[in-house]
C-alpha cells in the first residue's frame, strides 16, 4: 500500500519529492506527520523483523537515530498525538487503521478514524488488552511487547478481522499491521510506546486466492490431460500379473512426458514399454501421445525389441528433432521364461529373483530416441515363474545433487525386500524413494509379476512340444500328439477336433515351405488354447485368396476361419513361427 500518494491530498503536506525537505523542518507538524506516514508505510511482512522490507528499513533508520539521540519526525508525531491537534487531525484522516499505546501495558493514546471504523468506537486511557480486545485475537499483544522491549519494529501479514463488538461489527476482510516503535531510546518504559498501522490488503488477498484456484484448476486440468493420454486400464496377459502407477510432478500446469502401455501380442507373448520425453508442457506430451500409439502399431507387426527401437528413433526425428524421449521396450515369452528387451537412453530394468536378488537388466543399451545414427540390438534376460520385473521413469529415482547410480542403488534395496501383488510393490516403491505430491518430477513405474504357480492353478497352465524331423510321416505324428495332449488337458470334443486340425494345417504349411529345425508347440492358459509350429525358414506367411482350380493356398484361410485369432513372427535365429489361439469355453 502507497500511502505518499494520500499525502497530496492533506493539508500542509507535499508529494514524495519533497518530502526529504518537509523532514528537514523541525517543529511542523505537518512535515512530521508526513515523515511519519513514509516511515510506517510499509509493505506486509511476516511476524519477523521489518527490516526486510521497506517499512521495516524506514523504521529501523528511525529507531537508529533515536539511539543516538536524533528524534525522528515520526516518533515525534506519535509522541505528541494526544498534544497536538494538528497532527491528530492529520493521523484521524489518513486511511490506514492507526493506534498509539504507551508504556509496558499498552494503555491506549490514539485510535483514528479508519481504525473506529472498522472496528467500532474505542476509547483512550485504558490497557490495549482492554480497550483494544481486537489486538488481542489477532495475536498482536505478544508482539506489541516484544517491540515495546527490544525497540524494533515487527510486522504480520493478511490478519483476517471477521468481527468487532457488538455495537459495530468488524468490516470483514485482510489486514497486515505494522507496529513500529515510538520514543524507542527513552530509558523511562512508561514513555516509550508501540504505533500500530494497520494496511487493507483484502483485495490481494482475494487476488491472491483466485489465482491460487486458477492454478489449481490448471493442475488438474494438466493432469488430467497427461492421465487421458495413458492407458484407462491396462491390458492384463493370461501368464503375467502387470499393475502399474503414475504421479505428476510438482504442483505446476504443465504436462509432463512420462508414459507406459502393456500390449498383448498373442501366442502368450507381452509387449511391455515405458518411455520419458525430456521436457514439460504440450510440446512433450504431443510427442509422448504419438510415440505411445506408433508402439502399439510396431507391436502388432509382433518385431524384436531392437527393431521398434530403431523405428521409434526415426519417428522420434521426424515429429519433432528438438524433442528427445528414452524408452525400453520389452516382450516377454512365457514358454522360454525370457524378456527380450532394448533400451534408448533409459534407467535399466530391475528384476528380482524368487529369493530377493535384485538383476539390472542393462546390457546392451543405446543413446535417447531421436538422436539417430545408432543401430539399436536387443538384450535377454530370465524372467520365469515367481520373478518381478520393474521398469521405471527417471523421476523415481533422480535427484538433485546426487549421481543417478545412487537412486538406482536405494531401488534396489528398496525391491530386494517388496513383495506382494504388482501394484503393492508399485506403492511401497514409490513410498520407499520419498515420491510424494510435492515430488518435482513424474514418476512412471510399471510392474510385471511372472507368478509361480501351484496346485490346481498351475493344471491349467500347461506346455507340450513335439519336435519334428519332417518326411511324410511329420503331419501324422503331429496330429496323434496334438489329439493325445489336447485330450489329456480334458478339453471338449469339439475344441479337441479344432486343434488336431489347426495343428495339422499348420505343421503342413511348415513342411511345404519351410526347412528344418520344426517343432510342434502346444500351449494352455485359463482362458486359451494356443497352438505354434516354428522353423528355419523366415519367409512369413500370408492369407490369399484361393482359386477354385488352386492346390495350395487354403490352410492359413482355414485357421483364419476356425481360430479365434492368428499370427506370425520371426524368430531370433532367423527361422519364423506360426501360431493360432482358441478361446476356452467359460
Amino acid at each position: 500500500m502507497n500511502l505518499t500518494r494520500w499525502s497530496a491530498r492533506l493539508p500542509g503536506t507535499q508529494r514524495r519529492n519533497a518530502v526529504p525537505a518537509a523532514r528537514g523542518k523541525a517543529g511542523d507538524p505537518a512535515a512530521d506527520a508526513a515523515s511519519a506516514e513514509a516511515a510506517t508505510a510499509a509493505k506486509p511482512g511476516d511476524a519477523t523483523p521489518a527490516a526486510d522490507t521497506a517499512a521495516g528499513r524506514d523504521a529501523g533508520a528511525a529507531s537508529a537515530a533515536a539511539d543516538t539521540g536524533a528524534r525522528p519526525a515520526a516518533a515525534r508525531a506519535c509522541g505528541a498525538v494526544t498534544d497536538d491537534p494538528s497532527v491528530t487531525g492529520v493521523l484521524s484522516r489518513l486511511p490506514a487503521l492507526i493506534a498509539v499505546t504507551h508504556g509496558p501495558a499498552h494503555r491506549v493514546a490514539f485510535v483514528n478514524d479508519a481504525y473506529t471504523e472498522v472496528f467500532g468506537a474505542r476509547t483512550t486511557g485504558g490497557q490495549a488488552r482492554d480497550a483494544l480486545p481486537e489486538l488481542d485475537e489477532l495475536g498482536l499483544l505478544p508482539l506489541m511487547d516484544q517491540v515495546h522491549r527490544s525497540g524494533k519494529p515487527r510486522t504480520v501479514k493478511a490478519r483476517k478481522v471477521v468481527g468487532g463488538d457488538d455495537h459495530s461489527p468488524a468490516k470483514p476482510g485482510y489486514f497486515t499491521f505494522t507496529c513500529t516503535p515510538v520514543r524507542s531510546a527513552d530509558p523511562d518504559p512508561e514513555r516509550r510506546g508501540v504505533l500500530i498501522f494497520a494496511a487493507d490488503v483484502t483485495d490481494q488477498v482475494h487476488s491472491a486466492e483466485r489465482l491460487r484456484e486458477s492454478e489449481r484448476r490448471l493442475h488438474e486440468t494438466a493432469v488430467t490431460l497427461q492421465r487421458s493420454l495413458l492407458p484407462q486400464e491396462l491390458e492384463q496377459p493370461d501368464d503375467l500379473r502387470v499393475a502399474a502407477t503414475y504421479q505428476p510432478g510438482g504442483t505446476d500446469a504443465a504436462v509432463g512426458g512420462d508414459w507406459y502401455d502393456v500390449i498383448t501380442l498373442g501366442a502368450g507373448r507381452t509387449a511391455v514399454v515405458i518411455g520419458d520425453v525430456m521436457g514439460r508442457g504440450v510440446r512433450a506430451a504431443a510427442v509422448m501421445g504419438q510415440l505411445r500409439t506408433a508402439v502399439r502399431a510396431y507391436a502388432r507387426l509382433d518385431l524384436p525389441p531392437h527393431e521398434v527401437i530403431q523405428l521409434l528413433d526415426g519417428l522420434a526425428s521426424e515429429i519433432d528433432a528438438t524433442q528427445i524421449a528414452t524408452c525400453v521396450y520389452a516382450v516377454h515369452d512365457p514358454s522360454e521364461g525370457r524378456l527380450s528387451y532394448a533400451i534408448a537412453g533409459h534407467p535399466p530394468i530391475l528384476i528380482r529373483d524368487p529369493d530377493g536378488t535384485v538383476r539390472k537388466a542393462d546390457e546392451p543399451t543405446g543413446p535417447p530416441l531421436g538422436t539417430g545414427g545408432w543401430i539399436h540390438s536387443s538384450g535377454s534376460a530370465a524372467l520365469g515363474p515367481g520373478c518381478t520385473a520393474v521398469l521405471y521413469t527417471d523421476g523415481l529415482i533422480e535427484r538433485r545433487g546426487e549421481d543417478i547410480d545412487v537412486g538406482v542403488d536405494a531401488l534396489t534395496a528398496a525391491l530386494s525386500g517388496a513383495t506382494g501383488a504388482p501394484q503393492v510393490i508399485c506403492d511401497r516403491l514409490t513410498r520407499a524413494l520419498g515420491v510424494t505430491s510435492e515430488h518435482d518430477d513424474d514418476v512412471a513405474v510399471l510392474v510385471l509379476q511372472h507368478p509361480d504357480r501351484t496346485g490346481g492353478e498351475a493344471e491349467l497352465f500347461r506346455n507340450a512340444s513335439l519336435e519334428l524331423l519332417g518326411g511324410i510321416e511329420a503331419a501324422p505324428r503331429a496330429r496323434a500328439f496334438a489329439s493325445g495332449v489336447l485330450a489329456s488337458w480334458r478339453f471338449p470334443v469339439e475344441l479337441r477336433d479344432l486343434g488336431v486340425l489347426a495343428a495339422s494345417e499348420l505343421v503342413a504349411n511348415s513342411l511345404k515351405h519351410g526347412t528344418p529345425p520344426m517343432r510342434l508347440r502346444l500351449r494352455r492358459t485359463d482362458r486359451r488354447l494356443i497352438i505354434e509350429v516354428t522353423d528355419g525358414d523366415d519367409h512369413l506367411p500370408r492369407r490369399r485368396r484361393a482359386e477354385p482350380g488352386d492346390e495350395a493356398g487354403r490352410g492359413i484361410s482355414i485357421i483364419a476361419t476356425v481360430a479365434s485369432s492368428w499370427g506370425s513372427r520371426r524368430t531370433p535365429g532367423g527361422g519364423k513361427a506360426v501360431w493360432c489361439e482358441f478361446a476356452l469355453p467359460d
